[in-house]
């Protein structure tokens, strides 16, 4: 392994998974933390850590400089992002470069590329892939965004190019809401991303939210890791993901996965990666949406159907080694759901931060845990809700389904509110047991 140590520039459950994978590799690790995360079980299992600034992530987390600074004084010789924060940054895999520090992660031109949800959607059209062409809002007038929004149809969904994660998006249902809703994401956009360019787009109103997990070295070769099912969402953001995708027959998978490798040596893309896509169950079609250059929240359920370690692969990937998996060594395994574990108030969903009591994680047979709290453990108010995934694999859905309920009922989280029992409403659901629902599942039932 060309790596000897390496700086992990993320907080929470990511930072104890790709710990624990280095330690696997026989590699050292470096993490960060802010002074607000510097009792997290992150730090605690890395071999060193380095305090990078104060809970606001402007001043650690997203401080270059300071994580920089702290590969090179810990002789840390690559860094891995993890999602979220950096993890799409081309500049930062820019400024890896140039202090010799192996980005984990894909070369910057793919990052500069597919970054850009409007330029992503045309080099997509260009290799091929089915696209719902937007709608630019950026040197045009009113009238002429109206007229555009007219002739493609309502509802429209309004969307910030270099959004992500669910915000800067907002379903648009009647002409008189549109302009006041782009003057507001605008500002939305510039504050969250530096950017305020948005783009509208056809909105399906019966869709399923599919992904395809992709590995890519840098010697051309692309393979596919089988799709996931993410639909249940809140506010355009994951809760509950599955794989593989239950509304797909073996013709549709195979369609949409081999796309996304097209899409992936079109690009010149040379790591793990997901390429997102709308299927409308209506037409029985799929649309490429964008593609994530970066581990996925999700990642675990495509581990557990094809006993892969994403992350091993990334990190060897970036050390410069051949993928030793072809297409047809890649098999999978029944089915895998993963629920998000999140610290909030289930009426008002508002964030619920707090002193942890008592945690006591679930196991038994096809039961995986990501975290890093622990008994005793205060949950930060300064940084996404998340705190656990739960993650089953089973012979089938329905075994998944009852083996998820089975490890929900399980897990207990004292001293803070959670969202576990929504979980356990969505797996009781009938609509969801029967497999009958679309993104806006959620908004419709769990009310």
């Amino acid at each position: 392994m060309k790596f000897k140590k390496i700086l992990i520039a993320n907080r929470g459950e990511i930072a104890v998974r790709i710990l624990r994978t280095c330690r696997e590799l026989g590699i050292e690790t470096v993490c960060v933390h802010s002074t607000a995360d510097e009792n997290s079980l992150h730090v605690k299992l890395a071999d060193e850590s380095v305090c990078i600034g104060p809970p606001k992530s402007s001043l650690s987390y997203l401080s270059m400089p300071s994580i920089l600074s702290a590969a090179e004084i810990t002789g840390a010789d690559a860094i891995h992002p993890g999602f979220g924060f950096l993890s799409e940054n081309k500049e930062f895999a820019r400024l890896c470069k140039k202090w010799n520090l192996e980005f984990i992660g894909p070369n910057e031109n793919a990052i500069e590329k597919m970054g850009d949800k409007i330029i992503s959607k045309e080099i997509a059209e260009g290799a091929g892939l089915p696209v719902l062409k937007p709608i630019k809002v950026k040197d045009v007038t009113e009238s002429e965004i109206l007229s555009a929004a007219r002739e493609m149809g309502y509802p429209v969904l309004v969307k910030a190019s270099a959004g992500g994660g669910g915000r800067g998006m907002q379903r648009i249902d009647q002409e008189k809401d549109l302009i006041p809703a782009i003057s507001r994401l605008k500002t939305e956009a510039l504050a969250g991303f530096g950017d305020d360019t948005l783009f509208i787009e056809k909105f399906i109103t019966n869709p399923r939210h599919v992904e395809v997990q992709i590995l890519a070295d840098r010697h051309g070769n692309v393979v596919h890791l089988g799709e996931r099912d993410c639909t249940v969402q809140r506010r355009f953001q994951k809760v509950v993901e599955e794989s593989p995708c239950p509304v797909l027959d073996e013709k549709k998978r195979e369609e949409i996965c081999q796309s996304a490798v097209d899409l992936a040596k079109y690009v010149g893309y040379d790591s793990v990666g997901t390429v997102e896509y709308l299927y409308d169950q209506d037409e029985k079609q799929f649309y490429f949406m964008e593609m994530n250059t970066r581990i996925q929240v999700e990642h675990p359920v495509t581990e557990q159907r094809t006993g892969v370690d994403l992350i091993a692969e990334q990190i060897k990937v970036a050390a410069g080694q051949k993928l030793t998996l072809k297409q047809s060594d890649i098999s999978f395994s029944g089915h895998s759901i993963e629920c998000r574990i999140n610290a909030e108030d289930p009426v008002t969903q508002a964030p619920s931060p707090g002193k942890i009591g008592y945690y006591h994680r679930p196991a038994g047979i096809g039961v995986r845990v990501d975290d890093f709290i622990y008994s005793g453990y205060t949950v930060s108010p300064f940084y996404d809700s998340m705190i656990a995934k739960v993650i089953v694999h089973g012979k089938d859905r329905e075994q998944c389904i009852d083996r998820m309920k089975r490890a929900l009922k399980e897990t207990v989280i004292e001293g803070i509110k959670t969202n576990k029992d929504l979980h356990l409403r969505i797996l009781n659901d009938e609509d969801f047991r029967g497999n009958n629902y679309a993104t806006n599942f959620l908004t419709l039932k769990m009310k």
